[in-house]
């Protein structure tokens, strides 16, 4: 059965990369998460996908140059009701253990080169013995590489906005279990080729309901979408049909 993981939590309804967000999605029965991770000048890992503050919170400026102390002060849900702070990693992977919802933790380590960031990850996540319910992935392969040489034991992914040749291949030669490509920019015989070479297919970000049914009916291993209430009520009418 295709997984539903929920990009920055259920952030069709609610403030990405929350705790209401990702509670939210957890609640409406999504199987996984999707998170974005950087780092505060005190060297704290936190949530939240822009490398500025700007776009998501009522503050402006870098991740990068805020103490994690001031950064909470910030609210994440500035068009809500009420105040959601920036989560730490270390809050959400605590909340993960009250559940067995899968993690696909994105480093955004693309434009800002975050030192030690990837240390910092596996170390919280072998703190919380969540080793098998994580999935490291970031558009930065050499981040997942390294990830993949520090803990071998944790799933990569590697993100791709291109179509890639055989990505099956490319994926083993960096020993990464499965690929997040976008959905528009994979076919799917690349999808089912890729799957029954033993590689997982997670297409980002799938929200419209004819994007949904066709990834559902080839049974591709999941998909990453805002909006998981309505991915699950979609795959419901395909898990009722017969098997080809």
């Amino acid at each position: 059965m295709t997984q539903i993981f929920a990009h920055r939590g259920y952030s069709a309804a609610y403030a990405e990369n929350t705790m209401g967000s990702f509670i939210a999605a957890e609640k409406a029965g999504a199987d996984g998460l999707e998170l974005d991770v950087q780092l505060t000048r005190d060297g704290e890992i936190v949530v939240i996908h822009d490398e500025k503050v700007n776009r998501t919170t009522n503050g402006s400026g870098f991740v990068k140059d805020f103490l994690f102390k001031d950064l909470r002060k910030l609210n994440a849900d500035k068009n809500g009701p009420k105040k959601e702070p920036i989560p730490s990693l270390e809050e959400v992977l605590e909340w993960l253990k009250s559940n067995k919802m899968v993690c696909n933790i994105e480093f955004k380590n693309g434009l800002i080169p975050y030192e030690g960031m990837e240390e910092k990850v596996v170390e919280l996540v072998h703190k919380y013995r969540l080793e098998d319910r994580i999935v490291f992935s970031s558009f930065n392969h050499y981040s997942i590489v390294y990830c993949y040489r520090i803990a071998p034991e944790i799933e990569t992914a590697p993100l791709f906005i291109e179509a890639i040749y055989m990505p099956w291949i490319y994926s083993k030669s960096i020993r990464a279990k499965g690929i997040h490509p976008k959905h528009s920019n994979i076919s799917d015989q690349v999808i089912i080729t890729t799957m029954e070479n033993g590689i997982a297919v997670r297409p980002y970000t799938v929200n419209q309901d004819r994007d949904m049914k066709r990834l559902f009916q080839i049974n591709c291993t999941a998909i990453i979408t805002d909006d998981p209430v309505k991915a699950i009520k979609i795959r419901e009418t395909y898990q009722k049909r017969p098997l080809r």
